[in-house]
């Protein structure tokens, strides 16, 4: 798989004509005859953000990935008009039977045909296709054709054949697997048949297969990428409501997000933790896991500010995960991160883990507060060991994320650590940094409060 993505921002010949002079715009536009100033609002190769245009190569399947709006549904639309429109209307183009395939017939027609960014609407009056409703399907003025298939009908591409398709939304399909097997079967025309996929990516298992595929390659780009497109209304609304969440990373970035086998914390799971904010609290910690090393290649040093309910039965304690405030640089510079959560939070304690570096933690720490609240822990057991028991209080629904924490970093940790251990690069900071807190909020609290007392006789 060969990878691509595209920044924020236009980057396009639309964008060197926002930024243009009025009378370079107008020298330009000027400078075409009757003919190219007709034909310029249908140059898609002009107007097409980075990860909207074909990569080169001989490939097979490009799949288009990317957030809500993006402008993935318009990349497949422009895609299905360079391979079957030729040099005038009536020519022939590189391809000539197509399969459009959707989650569902409906789909198929409303969006990808009949969209704003479908076909319809982005084919030249010259070259515009009809729609032959009662055989699914666009006729071209060439003769090529594209059939309408739903997702939920692998059995009816067993027998046509093709030297294209294009497969919109493939993540959410129920029938995936079955759906793109015929569809490979039957896309056997002409000399190098292609498909396009494009789709909000989602964990799923057909979808990671076609990344894998030595003969794929991938173009990505988050919503903001197509900003220009997108009502500001609209953009602030998401970003307001999933930047920075585990959700947000895959609906707005277009991030792959993996869970893996035997995963502690899952996506869904962390979505079921979501809420807007953390009612009252009774305490709040930031917790510490340093790194003990300041150079470029050290790890992060994780920091997670947390608060407890603890009011009422052990078992209605509740914790709010608030702020992820993870730190790199200097041991210097993580105590000044710590120290400042400390202060934004006024929280009651900061506890660190000192296996590695000891009484240097704590020295670092004082350096910058000399009176700071601080609590020594020492990890007895491993980081799974230590973590099962907070993924269990997440399953018990006794642990939330607060929104606009910053927690999507700390999240991906999270859905990389298994029962055989974490599973991501370097350390899993950010989760040493969260089990402490929820260990010293809850875990430990509640093991004293419920330990029986013993009466001397």
């Amino acid at each position: 798989m060969i990878s691509t993505s595209t920044q924020p921002g236009l980057k396009s010949g639309a964008a060197w004509l926002a930024s243009a002079t009025q009378e370079t715009v107008d020298a330009f536009l000027g400078g075409l005859d009757d003919n190219a100033l007709l034909a310029l609002p249908w140059i898609f190769e002009f107007w097409a953000l980075p990860h909207q245009l074909p990569p080169a190569g001989h490939w097979k399947s490009w799949v288009i990935m990317g957030g809500r709006g993006a402008g993935k549904t318009r990349a497949g639309s422009e895609w299905v008009r360079a391979l079957v429109e030729g040099s005038t209307p009536q020519a022939p183009g590189k391809a000539s039977r197509l399969a459009l395939i959707g989650e569902t017939f409906d789909q198929v027609r409303d969006v990808m045909i009949f969209g704003e960014s479908g076909i319809m609407a982005c084919s030249p009056p010259d070259r515009r296709p009809e729609w032959e409703a009662s055989r699914r399907r666009l006729v071209w003025p060439n003769g090529a054709t594209a059939t309408a298939y739903s997702a939920h009908e692998p059995e009816a591409l067993r027998g046509p054949q093709f030297d294209g398709a294009w497969v919109d939304e493939l993540a959410k399909w129920k029938k995936a697997e079955d759906t793109w097997d015929m569809l490979q079967f039957a896309l056997r025309l002409g000399e190098h048949p292609q498909q396009v996929v494009t789709t909000t990516p989602k964990n799923v298992g057909v979808l990671k297969t076609i990344l894998n595929n030595p003969s794929t390659v991938v173009t990505h780009a988050p919503t903001e990428a197509n900003r220009a497109y997108l009502a500001s209304s609209f953009l602030e609304e998401v970003q307001a409501r999933y930047a920075g969440t585990r959700l947000g990373r895959q609906e707005l970035d277009g991030v792959l997000l993996d869970d893996l086998e035997g995963a502690l914390w899952t996506t869904s799971l962390l979505e079921g933790a979501r809420v807007d904010k953390a009612p009252e609290l009774d305490r709040i910690v930031v917790a510490l896991d340093p790194s003990v090393t300041g150079n470029a290649g050290s790890d992060e040093c994780g920091i997670v500010v947390a608060g407890a309910v603890t009011r009422g039965p052990v078992q209605d304690w509740r914790v709010y995960v608030l702020e992820d405030c993870t730190a790199h640089g200097r041991p210097t510079d993580w105590a000044r991160a710590a120290i400042r959560a400390m202060e934004k939070w006024r929280a009651e304690r900061l506890v660190a883990e000192v296996n590695q570096g000891g009484d240097l933690i704590e020295s670092v720490i004082r350096q910058v507060d000399p009176l700071v609240p601080f609590k020594p822990l020492r990890a007895g057991r491993g980081k799974t060991a230590r973590a099962e028991p907070v993924a269990a209080l997440y399953e018990q629904g006794r642990v939330k994320h607060v929104r606009h924490g910053h927690l999507g970093p700390l999240e991906d940790q999270m859905c990389q650590m298994t029962l055989r251990g974490y599973e991501g690069r370097g350390s899993p900071d950010r989760v040493d940094a969260l089990v402490w807190a929820v260990t010293e909020l809850i875990i430990e609290p509640s093991q004293h409060y419920r330990r029986p007392q013993v009466r001397s006789l």
